[in-house]
């Protein structure tokens, strides 16, 4: 007689829900063993096209030899002493880089965290120690990070702020251009306009512009919905900074190292920020993020406000020193935007031959596509039909995940050491889940 047996997946999965903290998000049901390039396996041994990259972590691939072989040289070396205690080279060098690729003139320091929500609260810690002001501007759709003070500055409310109380004061929410969706009755010829005389307004009615201590922005909003602002916002921004003496801090946490096409999506705009906040890709997997800003601005506190245990340690800073080389080496910004073109082609293809698919936007390999239920009305579709649309890559053998504000955007983010072959086969694959998918 048969019995049925559960997959080790099913088991560890079960697991999953009995022993840890139904407050943690699950894009998929997968248990994973391991991972190569733009590939992974589940414990059971199928294989998955990887087009979420450990959301935007991954711009190498997973487990590049280059990381591991950093890696397993450091771990014989030096695992921890805490560079408050002791300083060590390869921490100085990540600094070095950093500085280095940072895009603008000036002089400049570097410091380093170990997430994007710690590099984002202390990069507001330098803004409000340089002005002596306490008020942060962030915007509508806006993801900052999951931290009490981050939380705060995001632009969703549910489920992020939901339940969890009061939030830090003196954060004010302006609104990002957001061509797919504008205010009524303004043409997008209007928006960038629009955006920059409502943050004016929000000067004089909610916050004086000389009390603002930062102005905080994703030059493509990434949870948000990979939005990508109308032409010369960001520009806008900076003359507002410039005019007002508030500092501009840009949040480069998923749009940096080659995502968009250039190292920093900022550079699409020329814009030289006072403050760039990086993490995800700069380290091929392991928790690093840093701070790059004006030298002025990131010696304006007072020793000891800055730092962590952890933060910048020698493990992390020998991956992200690999990450370096294999930027450069095997010229992962010309294939972000390579990959972006070919994205781009299929995802406007998707536009005109899906009755849901209402929007395809992005920059470089930063791609998504907007699901809605009728393209007049623009309404979004529901997140448990794309859900299920997400469920159906699964089925097939690729993981992609969704965003937006009404959770209805599907994103890109495969590693850029995709061969062609693999990222024609993810999107075939796309295109055949939508295929079987009734409204």
């Amino acid at each position: 007689m048969k019995t049925n047996t559960k997959s080790k997946s099913a088991a560890l999965w079960e697991d999953r829900s009995k022993l840890v903290s139904s407050g943690s998000a699950a894009y998929s049901s997968l248990v994973l063993e391991k991972g190569l390039g733009a590939k992974v396996w589940d414990v059971d041994g199928k294989e998955y096209l990887d087009f979420a990259g450990g959301i935007g972590a991954l711009n190498v691939g997973h487990c590049h030899p280059k990381v591991v072989a950093a890696l397993r040289e450091q771990a014989g070396k030096l695992l921890h002493t805490s560079f408050h205690v002791a300083a060590y080279e390869n921490y100085l060098d990540v600094c070095r880089e950093l500085i280095a690729v940072a895009p603008w003139q000036g002089p400049k320091k570097a410091i380093l965290f170990n997430s994007g929500s710690e590099a984002i609260e202390n990069a507001v810690k330098f803004a409000r120690g340089y002005t002596k002001r306490r008020t942060v501007i962030a915007f509508d759709n806006a993801f900052h990070g999951r931290t009490l003070l981050c939380l705060a500055l995001d632009g969703k409310h549910k489920p992020l702020r939901q339940g969890l109380g009061a939030m830090p004061p003196d954060v004010h929410h302006a609104r990002y251009p957001y061509s797919y969706r504008p205010p009524v009755g303004v043409p997008a010829s209007e928006l960038t306009a629009h955006c920059l005389e409502s943050l004016e307004n929000l000067f004089r009615v909610s916050a004086a512009a000389e009390d603002v201590a930062a102005i905080i922005v994703e030059p493509v909003q990434g949870e948000g919905g990979f939005i990508v602002p109308t032409p010369g916002f960001l520009k806008g921004l900076r003359t507002l900074c410039d005019k007002h003496g508030i500092v501009l801090i840009v949040d480069e946490v998923q749009t940096g190292f080659g995502r968009t096409g250039e190292m920093f999506a900022i550079e699409h705009d020329g814009v030289a920020p006072d403050l760039m906040v990086v993490a995800k890709s700069l380290c091929g997997g392991m928790p690093l993020s840093g701070v790059v800003g004006r030298t002025e601005i990131m010696d304006s506190v007072a020793t000891g406000a800055i730092g962590g245990t952890y933060g910048g340690n020698p493990m992390a800073c020998a991956a992200a020193l690999a990450v370096f080389k294999i930027m450069k080496e095997e010229k992962l910004v010309a294939a972000g935007k390579k990959i972006g073109e070919t994205v781009k082609k299929r995802f406007d293809g998707f536009r005109d031959k899906y009755s849901f698919v209402g929007d395809s936007r992005g920059l470089g390999a930063m791609r998504a596509i907007e699901l809605v239920t009728d393209k007049k009305s623009k309404t979004p579709l529901p997140a448990a039909k794309v859900k299920d649309i997400l469920h159906a890559c699964e089925d097939r053998g690729l993981i992609v995940i969704k965003a937006g504000v009404h959770d209805n955007v599907i994103r890109t983010l495969m590693p850029l050491v995709i061969s062609d072959a693999d990222l024609k086969r993810g999107l075939d694959i796309l295109d055949d889940a939508f295929g079987s998918f009734k409204l």
